[in-house]
């Protein structure tokens, strides 16, 4: 069992908050040790015994590449002697590149170990509040399906629009397209889990049809579902939430 660890963003929206510091790089709110992001994020996965290997993928820079992730993650999680490696992988211009590039060397790293039965976790890296409990539970349910993505309920009435919803409204009317229901509706979580074989082939097609339409994937469970089958959709966790904006570190 792999786990992929996304941490190859710029945290545009965190831009001006922290010295420009990427958010996974970023001192854990609450707490007093100096844990970032990043470490506590990678901790939960550490300390699972059916993660067998880590992939931490990091921006193609040598200002926020590998060096800077190194520094964010405690020195003993990565000299340690048992349990998962720590390896780092360099990102793309797009999440799914960057899922893509950890995904295509994984084989080379598992020296040969990965066959028709193993399993790939997708997490994001600015997650940090992910427990060991939940990461547990959801390679029990990837275990029975394929491709498992964890959901929360919507408490809000969703509305798909004309137009993109950026965070503002332009001059440009903006209308309600469709009005879907609430109770059918939910917010996916990471980690996300996959059969790898299928999960690397599905990637693939999508990297062919991005180059041919002109389109990005961003969902790792959505390019399942359009280049293989069906997504199995089980409870996520209210306290796994994403750091995305400056207030979510306060």
């Amino acid at each position: 069992m792999a786990v992929v660890i996304c941490a190859a963003g710029v945290s545009s929206r965190l831009a001006g908050s922290g010295g420009g510091l990427k958010k996974e790089y970023r001192p854990l709110p609450g707490r007093t040790d100096g844990l970032t992001v990043l470490g506590a994020t990678v901790r939960a996965f550490l300390v699972v015994p059916e993660i067998e290997i880590i992939l931490v993928v990091v921006p193609d820079d040598p200002v926020t590449g590998e060096a800077a992730a190194r520094k964010a993650i405690p020195p003993e999680f990565l000299a340690r002697k048992v349990g998962p490696p720590i390896h780092f992988v360099k990102g793309g211009k797009t999440r799914r590149i960057s899922v893509f590039n950890a995904l295509s060397i994984l084989p080379e790293k598992f020296l040969g170990r990965l066959d028709a039965r193993s399993y790939v976790l997708i997490h994001d890296g600015a997650r940090p509040w992910t427990s060991p409990a939940f990461i547990k539970r959801i390679i029990a349910e990837v275990k029975k399906h394929p491709a498992v993505v964890p959901l929360l309920p919507l408490t809000e009435t969703p509305k798909e629009t004309t137009l993109t919803l950026d965070g503002s409204f332009g001059a440009e009317p903006v209308y309600v397209k469709q009005h879907l229901r609430r109770a059918c509706v939910g917010v996916s979580q990471t980690p996300q889990a996959f059969a790898f074989p299928e999960i690397l082939e599905v990637h693939k097609m999508a990297a062919e049809r991005e180059r041919v339409m002109g389109i990005e994937f961003t969902d790792d469970a959505e390019i399942w579902g359009i280049f293989h089958g069906l997504v199995a959709a089980v409870p996520g966790d209210p306290a796994n939430r994403k750091i995305t904006f400056p207030s979510d570190l306060s």
